[in-house]
């Protein structure tokens, strides 16, 4: 097998850096952290981020991120002491924006779009349907992937509560369009522009008078409606369905895994990884945050050791500080312990890619100077 790549190479030369991973892992730090660790190198970057943290936009010097590219000042870099070569443009993905825009662009006319644009469920599909943002995401990714004004595009993707909504949502768009029922009301909308039960079979007819009686006609025509102007962008979606299935398996572009020491996050990463591998997608390095190491001298301290340690170090302790050093020392070791039994499997599994390690910091990172560490501690591998 071959060595694996560290991740301060693929950042320099990848085009294309995707971080996925669950909620609540430091999924879009990561990702900030590695835009601005490019953009230390003298790389163009734009990182595409999902919902960020107010206080992500603040660490970068913003009031927020938009939905409209907004290029970050190296003077607010500079005067924490950390030098920009590059550039580095953030940007926020609007799922609806994105969606409408392959509307008004797949639609045979004008009116079609627009007619679409104003359906009632089209406005319901384009926000809140399970999948939508998982597919967007990408898609804003091709749209901008050859942007000449970016050497580098960092991704964050929503959350993986199922790691098929994101790899997936190219085919099952396209499964729904392509599917038996979406046929049967463009069939029976069509000809007329009416909704036209006649047309169906009558099984299918008998359900949709039942399910008439419960919603009003109102909502089948907006559904007949929807289904046969959505079908008209059938074909430009499916083509562009395909070009993004190809974009994410393009050489230039690798997966940044990022979980926690957590066994659930563990067991999820894990399923991504093996998801990515049967789909031809290239891991490019698995992060995993919060991890804690042992105490300086590897095994834990007794109450005698403690006091000499506070002695040698003249702390202003009080009578009882060794006994709570040396149980805080044994607290931390058992925490190591039970991050290093929780991260074996990462290295029996994955022998291929780095695995990075970030330790557990104080708080939250909130700052540049922080955010400039943690883009050093990935590119040097990790904290130990």
């Amino acid at each position: 097998m071959a060595d694996p790549v560290p991740l301060s190479k693929l950042l320099a030369e990848r085009r294309v850096l995707i971080t996925v991973g669950a909620g609540g892992v430091g999924k879009t730090t990561t990702a900030a952290a590695l835009a601005v660790a490019a953009a230390r190198s003298g790389r163009r970057v734009l990182c595409l981020t999902i919902d960020p943290a107010k206080r992500l936009a603040e660490s970068l010097g913003l009031g927020e991120i938009g939905t409209v590219g907004a290029v970050v000042d190296a003077a607010h870099f500079a005067r924490a002491g950390v030098e920009l070569t590059g550039s580095l443009t953030v940007m926020m993905l609007d799922t609806k924006t994105t969606f409408d825009e392959l509307v008004r662009k797949y639609s045979s006319t004008p009116a079609r779009a627009e007619r679409l644009l104003g359906n009632k469920l089209y406005q319901y599909v384009s926000t809140s349907l399970a999948g939508t943002q998982e597919y967007m995401a990408v898609e804003k990714l091709v749209a901008v992937k050859d942007d000449p004004r970016y050497d580098l595009i960092v991704l964050d993707t929503p959350p993986t509560s199922n790691a098929l909504d994101f790899l997936d949502a190219p085919e099952r768009l396209m499964d729904a369009l392509d599917s038996a029922t979406m046929k049967w009301f463009v069939q029976a909308f069509e000809s007329s522009g009416k909704l036209s039960l006649n047309l169906l079979a009558r099984s299918a007819a008998l359900a949709l008078k039942g399910i008439g009686k419960l919603t009003g006609g109102g909502f089948l025509e907006e559904m007949a409606e929807f289904i046969s102007e959505l079908n008209d962008l059938f074909g430009g979606f499916k083509q562009r369905a395909t070009m993004v299935q190809r974009a994410l398996r393009g050489p230039d572009v690798s997966f940044i895994l990022v979980t926690s020491p957590a066994p659930m996050s563990i067991r999820e990463v894990l399923y991504f990884a093996e998801r990515l591998a049967e789909s031809a997608m290239s891991a490019g390095a698995l992060v995993v945050n919060r991890v804690h190491f042992a105490p300086i001298g590897g095994a834990p301290c007794d109450v005698s050791e403690a006091a000499a340690a506070i002695a040698a170090r003249a702390l202003p302790l009080d009578d009882d500080g060794a006994g709570r050093v040396a149980a805080a020392h044994r607290d931390a070791f058992k925490l190591a312990q039970l991050d290093a039994s929780h991260m074996r499997v990462l290295s029996a599994e994955h022998a291929g890619v780095p695995v990075i390690r970030i330790a557990a910091r104080p708080g939250d990172v909130h700052d540049v100077t922080q955010l400039a560490g943690l883009g050093d501690a990935l590119m040097r591998g990790g904290d130990q």
